[in-house]
């Protein structure tokens, strides 16, 4: 039998009993242990880093890398996790992919195997703590376009400067993956020849910056409406040295940062999912118990409606989201369907978030219940990763063949 009111197609027959459990388990930790506090998290600001060790202990934090002390499970599994720490708040779901998905990812994918083991084993056990500074002020969207820049000192290290911005965690995180442009030449020079093309003048490369590196100055977001439990910092960076071998060396240019981008892409095709269901399900069990009229408002053929469309809209997001994640398990991923899942799912859940209040009525706006809360979130959400109009763009291109994006 389905777990949730809101599957209407037993959903939970496509899981593993694996899958199942491993649900129920992140499920019922965060229904015990963050859903009676996140409301006023949220009215607080309060960013919830007490809990996660508690998620490294659960094997949570970057579920889907294998090695280094990493929890080693499937996208699925991944995913699965990223709805149920959604259906708490996105804030809390954007800590662990920027953990795990981005800072993480980072060095899994590009680092060395001394910075892999460094890093890597303590980051899983959430010791210590990793941001991922790509976007900037105005590059945001075109992050071919960031002015960050680093120098090669020889003898002293990387010369750093410029500045970042919306970069989650970069003020409590031990260590920031800053990517900038560097030249072909200082490559070269600093030993890295065979890995970057000879023919470009410059390319980025992805350097781990520590917190306390002097002239590396990460300052907290304030005045937020959206994304309250996660903190965002802008920083400014002005000549930070660092190491020599604090260079991510296996892969440079863009492609690199991008890679991470649509690891953190694809959860949050499965995270959204999870915000929507709790608001919908908020709305079924309040819909049950407030009367007007004599009769409880659930007994009202618009009301049903209402209740109905959210749904089956929350079911057919499922369903694309398992299909990418099994696509992904399976090896035969075409990227693409990352922009097919964030894009759709995002609208998805936004629009039924934003309908579940409705059906609160006037005290659909208190943080008594989710659902506007989870839609301020998810206006956050559906900006940062990639806008609706690059995922559509994106898209636009895989169908004609041709790029539009400028």
């Amino acid at each position: 039998m389905p777990t949730h009111t809101s599957d209407l197609i037993n959903f939970d027959s496509l899981l593993s009993d694996d899958e199942l459990q491993w649900r129920e388990t992140i499920g019922a930790f965060v229904v015990e242990e963050v859903k009676p506090y996140v409301g006023q998290w949220f009215e607080d600001q309060h960013v919830p880093v007490e809990l996660i060790p508690r998620f490294g202990e659960m094997g949570m934090i970057g579920a889907h890398l294998k090695g280094y002390g990493c929890p080693g499970r499937s996208a699925v599994d991944y995913g699965l996790a990223m709805m149920e720490v959604e259906a708490a708040d996105s804030g809390l779901r954007t800590i662990f992919f920027v953990l795990g998905s981005l800072a993480m990812t980072s060095i899994h994918a590009h680092g060395t195997e001394e910075q892999k083991n460094r890093y890597l084993p303590k980051m899983a056990a959430g010791e210590i703590m990793g941001a991922f500074g790509l976007t900037e002020p105005t590059a945001g969207s075109d992050p071919a376009s960031m002015i960050t820049r680093a120098t090669y000192r020889k003898g002293q290290g990387w010369e750093l400067n410029g500045e970042k911005r919306w970069i989650g965690l970069a003020h409590l995180a031990d260590v920031t993956i800053v990517w900038a442009k560097v030249s072909t030449e200082d490559l070269i020079a600093a030993g890295y020849g065979d890995n970057v093309r000879k023919d470009r003048e410059e390319t980025v490369a992805g350097f781990i910056v520590p917190r306390e590196t002097e002239g590396f100055d990460p300052v907290p977001i304030d005045h937020k409406l959206s994304m309250r439990v996660s903190t965002q910092s802008h920083i400014t960076i002005t000549n930070a040295l660092v190491p020599e071998d604090s260079i991510l060396p296996a892969r440079f240019g863009l492609s690199a940062p991008l890679m991470c981008l649509n690891e953190a892409r694809y959860g949050i095709g499965w995270g959204v999912l999870g915000a929507a269901r709790d608001s919908l399900e908020q709305a079924i069990a309040y819909a049950g118990e407030r009367t007007q009229f004599g009769k409880p408002i659930a007994s009202f053929q618009l009301t049903q409606k209402k209740l109905v469309d959210m749904a089956v809209a929350l079911n057919q997001g499922q369903l694309l989201a398992l299909h990418v994640g099994r696509a992904k398990d399976a090896g035969t991923l075409d990227i693409p369907m990352i922009s097919v899942a964030k894009l759709a799912n995002c609208r998805t859940a936004i629009d039924i978030c934003r309908e579940a209040r409705t059906v609160l009525g006037g005290n659909g706006i208190r943080h008594d219940y989710s659902p506007i809360r989870h839609a301020a979130n998810l206006e956050g959400v559906r900006t940062y990763e990639g806008t609706d109009e690059m995922h559509t763009l994106i898209l636009g291109q895989k169908i004609t063949g041709i790029g539009a994006f400028s």
